[in-house]
């Protein structure tokens, strides 16, 4: 897969989710946004999991444990670049490596994915 296919295959549902890693918490209508394009994706919910777990979290956390604050806005772009960099690399022992220590890398936004999972299921159900 190359970079282009990345970016049309997840780019949205990755720019989507990004918010779950700012330093605030995400209001109802950051949490519908979300909603609204993980069901485009209509990924099930373990594949979401591990997108989130080995996709996204590595890259992620990075800003969370930056000291310059980077993590109050994202700069799309740049953030793409990373995301797609990290996925390209993503095979073999990285990806095994990343699933080990993924508990980690998604600590601190574990309870805003749980709750951004409840209102997927709640979207799906009533759908």
């Amino acid at each position: 897969m190359n970079a282009q296919q990345l970016v049309d295959e997840r780019g949205d549902l990755w720019l989507a989710i990004a918010p779950l890693w700012l330093d605030r918490e995400p209001s109802e209508r950051d949490y519908a946004q979300m909603v609204e394009v993980v069901e485009r994706y209509q990924m099930s919910f373990h594949e979401l999991e591990w997108m989130f777990r080995l996709e996204m979290a590595p890259v992620m956390a990075r800003y969370q444990l930056s000291i310059a604050s980077e993590w109050r806005q994202f700069n799309d772009r740049k953030l793409m670049q990373q995301l797609v960099s990290h996925n390209l690399r993503l095979k073999g022992w990285r990806r095994k490596s990343w699933a080990l220590f993924s508990g980690m890398t998604t600590m601190m936004v574990r309870h805003r994915w749980n709750e951004l999972m409840s209102r997927v299921m709640i979207a799906r159900s009533e759908a």
